[in-house]
């Protein structure tokens, strides 16, 4: 840590706690009246760079490193500037970070923390400085541009901050994300600010962008909307002053209404083809001529498309067998129903000695079960019995199922 670096910015810092009253008074006025304050402290706030004097003739001003700092930390609505210097911030990015490299190369491990100090503040200054000319925006159209009063003036501010934005897509165009991975390489803290922090911030800000252009858009709209109907008040109002006896004349007895109070939907009666007027006589032969005639042309007798005889015999009865598994779950479902015992799967299996295989008994007792209806199935039990698969977890093997009545 550099000592005097370190003394220079406590005495800074006092110095804008002793004088604050002073430096708002200047933020809020412009200019400081030098005969309200002793010449000693303009000096002093002069030399540390506070306050600075353009030319003789012009009074004494803030600079305008501090009027940032006033403005970012107030949220002034008054602050119309957007920091849009985006290559030269990503120029400096560029360079530290060579710097850092190469120091790690050659195991200048103190030098390289330093570079890597310089690189993170870098980085950080300009996601702060994107966030920062996003809020002012939102800021400026939530108020609707409520630091002018007329909408002429508000229409020149939604203009000014179309171009911004514009600007400031312009200047995202410069993020060179494959460049800067190149750049970082496998280096994991360069890694981290070069791609992951600001690629972060440069998708925030680009989809906060496009939702501010389309608001400005639809505000324009709106300003000039209210702009139109204030001119056609005020020259209401000047027509009514230069000829006050003016009145407006009943409208609807002329037989020519002027167009603006003629707005009424036209009616549109349904088109039919009036058959007697004589001059669409030549029309209305042209139409029939084009309609398509239909012409059969006569065939000869085919004794093979004649009419048949048909003969008609009893059909053969068709049975479907049902399936013998089917049946015998349904006759398990019985045997439960009749003993009010609970009777697991596999011991009705091995009891009655069906020929079944055992998983597929299992798969089809469960099938009957979720084939009975709703209230079907709320008068049986079902329950099944079974381990956890041994490497897949989740999965729950059944090895029998046993069925009883509620």
């Amino acid at each position: 840590m550099n000592p005097n670096l370190h003394q220079a910015g406590v005495k800074l810092l006092n110095a804008l706690s002793r004088h604050a009253d002073l430096i708002m008074e200047v933020y809020l006025s412009g200019t400081l009246d030098e005969t309200q304050h002793s010449p000693k402290v303009i000096e002093n706030l002069l030399q540390l760079g506070v306050l600075w004097r353009p030319d003789e003739e012009v009074g004494i001003r803030l600079k305008n490193a501090v009027r940032h700092l006033l403005e970012s930390g107030l949220h002034d609505e008054r602050n119309r500037q957007l920091d849009a210097n985006i290559g030269s911030s990503l120029a400096s990015l560029k360079t530290l970070a060579q710097h850092y490299k190469e120091a790690l190369a050659h195991s200048r491990f103190a030098e390289s923390e330093v570079h890597l100090a310089d690189v993170t503040e870098h980085v950080y200054t300009l996601t702060e400085s994107l966030a920062n000319s996003v809020r002012t925006l939102f800021g400026r159209i939530n108020n609707e541009f409520g630091y002018v009063a007329s909408i002429d003036a508000k229409i020149r501010e939604n203009e000014l901050a179309q171009s911004q934005v514009s600007e400031l897509l312009k200047q995202l165009e410069m993020f060179r994300f494959e460049e800067l991975s190149e750049l970082a390489g496998n280096n994991r803290e360069l890694r981290n600010l070069l791609i992951v922090t600001l690629q972060h911030s440069f998708s925030r800000v680009t989809q906060e962008l496009s939702i501010v252009q389309a608001r400005l858009l639809a505000l324009l709209g709106r300003f000039r909307e209210f702009r139109g109907r204030t001119r056609l008040l005020k020259g209401f109002v000047l027509h009514m002053e230069q000829k006050p006896d003016f009145q407006p004349g009943n409208y609807y007895n002329l037989s020519q209404v002027p167009k603006l109070f003629n707005q009424a939907q036209r009616l549109i009666a349904p088109a039919a083809v009036d058959v007697n007027r004589m001059e669409h006589e030549a029309d209305l032969q042209q139409l029939v001529g084009m309609i398509k005639a239909i012409n059969r042309s006569r065939q000869e007798l085919q004794p093979e498309r004649a009419a048949q005889q048909i003969v008609v015999e009893q059909q053969t009865a068709v049975e479907f067998k049902e399936d013998k598994l089917k049946q015998a779950v349904e006759r398990y479902f019985c045997e439960v129903i009749e003993s009010g015992k609970r009777i697991t799967a596999l011991e009705y299996l091995h009891a009655r000695d069906l020929d079944f295989d055992a998983e597929a008994w299992l798969y089809q007792v469960i099938g009957g079960y979720h084939g009975l209806t709703l209230e079907e199935q709320t008068y049986f039990a079902i329950d099944t019995t079974g381990q956890p698969h041994p490497q897949y977890t989740g999965n729950f093997i059944i090895e029998d199922v046993e069925l009883g009545l509620r």
